[in-house]
């Protein structure tokens, strides 16, 4: 047996946190509560593989409530929605699920306290990404969307003494420091968000990766290309000096980044089901990657609770709860 070329890494913390097990758990016990199809406003995470395997189950997305037939049951994604989004639902007469990872509903808690007492809100966020929607319409009339350091620093406020900042859940405090450091210098007065409303997960995976990026010359990060914290982590490990990529699965490999190098490291965004890491392993041992060598940097052992009202309704029908959420997809 040729001998491997090079070591492969595989970090832990990685994949699937606790907000994406949460939602996609709903979507599985609904489909059998109520059976298909069940509808989804949005893609549940924002990652291809998981929707297709719920597709193929009686899952069907839309970007539009408009597509869901009156009377219907909906599942709203984990990235959350606005409140429009709701009174639309209502309205419908949809039955709607909320599959909102419990960190988002935070954010969007201390959005609508802020505005009732009257402060400006700093975003600290990517325009157009659905989390970042569904928070600007909890209070559209007292949000200001941050995107950049410039945006900071240019950004003014009817009072510098009442203003607040709250964050997209999928930004570390490595990528909110600059923003907040400016807006700190400008405004003395700003309230802070709390430690614990950083995104465990999101922040997790940046250290494990940074951790890795220390013993590799390659990190491969797995998962969509839509997905933000999944593109945050191939910057993380650039930034730390190693060769990053994104890659959807085992298919977008290429030889060539391979060549050369002692060691590979692998990890995968928060969206990203276990089995596309396995078929990214076997795929690196097939190009001279060794069996892969697991580093812990961190054991996490967060869980989120499922909508009671779908619990009951999963028990009365004689669901074994327990095995269904471990079946995976």
């Amino acid at each position: 047996m040729q001998s491997a070329r090079f070591k492969v890494y595989l970090v832990r913390p990685r994949g699937f946190c606790a907000g994406v097990d949460r939602a996609i758990d709903i979507v599985k016990i609904a489909l059998r509560v109520f059976g298909p199809p069940v509808y989804v406003r949005h893609a549940i995470v924002h990652n291809r593989w998981v929707v297709d395997r719920l597709r193929e189950q009686g899952a069907v997305f839309v970007e539009d409530l408009q597509e869901v037939p009156p009377g219907s049951v909906v599942v709203f994604s984990a990235h959350g929605v606005s409140p429009r989004v709701w009174e639309e639902a209502k309205a419908r007469g949809l039955r709607v699920l909320d599959a909102t990872c419990p960190l988002v509903m935070k954010v969007h808690h201390e959005a609508r306290r802020y505005a009732r007492e009257g402060y400006t809100i700093f975003l600290i966020g990517h325009r157009g990404h659905v989390e970042v929607e569904g928070t600007l319409g909890e209070a559209p009339n007292h949000i200001v969307l941050i995107e950049t350091a410039e945006d900071a620093r240019r950004v003014q406020v009817p009072n510098p003494e009442k203003v607040a900042v709250i964050t997209q859940t999928t930004l570390s405090l490595d990528d909110t420091r600059e923003i907040i450091g400016i807006l700190r210098q400008r405004f003395p007065a700003l309230q802070l968000p709390s430690a614990a409303d950083i995104c465990y997960a999101t922040q997790n995976r940046q250290d494990a990766v940074k951790v890795l990026a220390q013993r590799v010359d390659v990190v491969l990060v797995i998962g969509s290309f839509e997905s933000s914290n999944s593109n945050r982590l191939r910057e993380v490990a650039e930034k730390a000096g190693a060769r990053g990529y994104l890659v959807p699965d085992a298919s977008h490999l290429q030889p060539e980044w391979f060549q050369d190098v002692r060691a590979v490291g692998v990890t995968s965004g928060a969206s990203t089901p276990e089995d596309l890491v396995h078929q990214v392993l076997e795929r690196l041992q097939e190009m001279g990657g060794a069996p892969p060598e697991e580093l812990v940097v961190k054991e996490e052992h967060v869980t989120f609770t499922l909508p009671q009202d779908l619990v009951k309704l999963a028990r009365e029908k004689g669901l074994d709860l327990e095995r269904l959420v471990r079946s995976g997809l």
